[in-house]
C-alpha cells in the first residue's frame, strides 16, 4: 500500500501524522510512504530523517493525496485538503465530526472511508488514540489557565501556588478521566487548590484512593458545580462523551457568578466545547473575555508541544495503521472490533451513531459496511 502524509495546515499545528520511525515501520512491511516536504519540521523532524527511514520527499499536498491510498494527519481535514479526497481512498486521522457539518458533508461526498483516531476503543473501555493527546491537553491547561490569569491577559492575577500569607488559586477540573486527571496533578502540582468533579462515584473513589488527598473531588450535581464554579479562579472543561459533541456544562447566565478575570480552559472544545460561550480559538490568539471572564478555547492545544505530541501519537498510532496497511481497511476492522469502532465515514455513508446523532444525519452498521 502507498502510504502519505501531508504537512498539517490548520493554523499553528506543528504536529505531523507520521514519525521517521513510523514510516520505518512502514516500509519495512513492505509499504511506500510518501512525505510532504517539511511535514515534520515543526516537530523537530527534518526531511533527511525520512529518507533515512526509507520514505520518499514530495514537492506538494496534492502529490501526495493524489497517488496515496492512505492518508494519515493529525487534525481533521482541511477544506483545501477534503477537496483532494477521492472514492476509495482511506484517511486517518482525528476528525470530531459531531460539532462540525461542514466536515462531514464533505467526507461523505468525497467517497473516502474515513477512521478517526477518537473513536478507537481498547478492550478496557478506553480510548487509546485519544488518551495520548488527553494526557498533553491535560498537563497543558493548568500552564495556559495560569497564563490566562495573569492580570496583563486581563486575568485576576492570581498565582497559581500563592506564597507565603496569601492563599493559592482554586482550580477546578470538571470531569475526572484521562485529562481531568492529568490536568489537576498538575494543577496540584503547582500548589493551586484543586478539586475534580465527576458524576461517577467509582471513578471519584478511585482518584481519592490512587492520589491520597493530592487534590480533592466531589460528585457533579448541579447545585456542587454551581457552587464551586462561582469560588473558583481556574475552571478546567475536561468533559469526552465518545464521538458527541460535548455537553455544556457552564451556560452563559452562570458566568455572572463567577470571579471577575477567571479564567475558563476548554479542553473539550474539538468536541463543540463544555462551556456555552466557549468558540474555537489558535495559539495566535488563544483567549477572548465574555462577560468579565476569561475563555482559552484553542482546538489544538497539543500542538504547542509538538514533538512530544507527536512521538506519543506515532507510538500509539502506529500498530493500527499497520494493520490498515497490511491488511487492508476492511480486514483490518474486521479482525479488530475496537479499530472498527474508528469508522466513521464510508463511500458517502455516515457509520458512527453518535455523530448521526449529534447532527441529524442517517447511519449505516459499520458491520454492514465491512460486510460488504
Amino acid at each position: 500500500m502507498k502510504l502519505g502524509c501531508p504537512k498539517e495546515i490548520k493554523p499553528q499545528e506543528f504536529r505531523v501524522g507520521m514519525t521517521p520511525n513510523a514510516a520505518r515501520e512502514a516500509v519495512a512491511h513492505g509499504h511506500e510512504v510518501l512525505i510532504e516536504t517539511g511535514a515534520g519540521h515543526g516537530a523537530g523532524f527534518e526531511n533527511d530523517d525520512y529518507i533515512a527511514a526509507g520514505a520518499q520527499i514530495v514537492d506538494t499536498a496534492d502529490e501526495v493525496f493524489a497517488t496515496a491510498d492512505m492518508i494519515v494527519k493529525v487534525k481533521e481535514p482541511q477544506a483545501p485538503e477534503r477537496k483532494m479526497l477521492r472514492e476509495g481512498q482511506l484517511l486517518f486521522t482525528y476528525l470530531h465530526l459531531a460539532p462540525d457539518p461542514e466536515q462531514t458533508r464533505d467526507l461523505l461526498e468525497s467517497g473516502c472511508t474515513a477512521i478517526a483516531y477518537e473513536t478507537v476503543t481498547d478492550d478496557r473501555g478506553g480510548l487509546p488514540l485519544l488518551a495520548p493527546m488527553s494526557e498533553v491537553a491535560g498537563k497543558l491547561a493548568p500552564q495556559v489557565g495560569s497564563w490566562t490569569l495573569q492580570k496583563a491577559n486581563g486575568g485576576r492575577g492570581v498565582l497559581m501556588g500563592g506564597v507565603p500569607g496569601v492563599g493559592p488559586a482554586r482550580v477546578v477540573v470538571i470531569g475526572g478521566g484521562v485529562v481531568g486527571t492529568h490536568a489537576a496533578r498538575v494543577a496540584a502540582g503547582m500548589g493551586a487548590d484543586v478539586t475534580v468533579l465527576d458524576m461517577s462515584l467509582p471513578r471519584l473513589r478511585y482518584l481519592d484512593d490512587a492520589f491520597r488527598g493530592e487534590f480533592k473531588t466531589s460528585y457533579a450535581s448541579k447545585g456542587n458545580t454551581a457552587e464551586l464554579v462561582a469560588q473558583a479562579d481556574m475552571v478546567v472543561g475536561a468533559v469526552l462523551i465518545p464521538g458527541a459533541a460535548a455537553p455544556k456544562l457552564i451556560s452563559r447566565d452562570q458566568l455572572s457568578t463567577m470571579k471577575p478575570g477567571a479564567a475558563l480552559v476548554d479542553v473539550a472544545i474539538d468536541q463543540g466545547g463544555c462551556f456555552e460561550t466557549s468558540k474555537p480559538t489558535t495559539h495566535d490568539d488563544p483567549i477572548y473575555e465574555v462577560g468579565g471572564i476569561m475563555h482559552y478555547c484553542v482546538a489544538n492545544m497539543p500542538g504547542a508541544v509538538a514533538r512530544t505530541s507527536t512521538i506519543a501519537l506515532g507510538n500509539a498510532t502506529m500498530p493500527f495503521m499497520l494493520a490498515l496497511a497490511d491488511k487492508g481497511w476492511q480486514q483490518a476492522c474486521a479482525d479488530d472490533p475496537h479499530l472498527l469502532n474508528g469508522l466513521n465515514v464510508h463511500a458517502g455513508k455516515l457509520t458512527y451513531y453518535a455523530v448521526g446523532k449529534a447532527l441529524g444525519i442517517d447511519v449505516t452498521s459499520p458491520q454492514l459496511v465491512v460486510k460488504g
